[in-house]
């Protein structure tokens, strides 16, 4: 990797000029996602900068999601976040637009009886029969989500394992004639689960960003019912605010 020599007289900070060569050599491919950087003491060396330098801009590239401290093997580059709007799409629709290859790997479909919860979530009657789907979604081979889908029963055409490994749940049921119309959501964050951190290939400690979103109709009929957690590190939800 050719670097960018440093300008000692800039007032930029000589951290900052470190963290922007080295997010270019991400950027430009010169570092690829598994790649490590050499340790902290080296570069300090290398750069003829100090150690709390090198430390300052390292983790400049941890908080952009460029970098990531993994205990064994120092600092490695991984794949960019997806960054996701909050908006009515869904999870393979945004990855598409962000140019990465979204795959689906259906871990199981079954229909179920409605507790009380879910059946007044989806405005069904205690007990009524409900498809759930739970499925790992990956982004250019990386785990990236694991997605619990709950529908009433029937509306979704075909075998989940044949159409949801193939597309989205949302332009599925689009090309069936249901109209999505609204949605109301929730988003959150805790650590993974076991089972989690085993199917996102994640270290236990993991933390995953959480979303429940109901979905609904022009009429106002809810459609589908989703609770998902997405793998902290590979993943971010991008919000606009606007003032009233």
């Amino acid at each position: 990797m050719t670097e960018r020599p440093l300008d000692r007289n800039s007032p930029i900070p000589l951290y900052f000029q470190i963290a922007e060569n080295l997010k270019r050599a991400v950027e430009e491919g010169a570092l690829k996602p598994g790649d490590r950087l050499d340790n902290e003491l080296d570069l300090a060396e290398r750069l003829g900068v100090s150690r709390p330098t090198v430390r300052q801009a390292v983790q400049r590239l941890v908080e952009q999601g460029l970098v990531t401290r993994r205990r064994g093997l120092g600092t490695v580059v991984i794949a960019p976040r997806i960054l996701r709007s909050v908006a009515l799409t869904s999870l393979h629709d945004d990855l598409l637009a962000n140019h990465r290859h979204p795959a689906t790997t259906v871990l199981a479909a079954r229909e179920i009886q409605a507790d009380d919860e879910l059946a007044s979530v989806l405005a069904l009657a205690a007990g009524a029969a409900v498809l759930s789907v739970e499925r790992l979604r990956l982004a250019d081979g990386t785990p990236l989500a694991i997605m619990h889908n709950y529908l009433p029963a029937g509306l979704l055409k075909g075998r989940p394992e044949d159409v949801l490994e193939k597309t989205g749940l949302y332009e599925q049921l689009r090309s069936q004639g249901v109209e999505l119309h609204a949605g109301e959501q929730v988003i959150g964050a805790r650590h993974a689960t076991a089972h989690e951190a085993k199917l996102l290939q994640a270290p236990r400690t993991a933390t995953v960003l959480t979303m429940a979103r109901t979905t609904f109709d022009a009429a106002g009929r809810p459609v589908e019912h989703g609770s998902h957690a997405y793998l902290a590190d590979r993943y971010s939800f991008k919000m606009t605010l606007i003032a009233h």
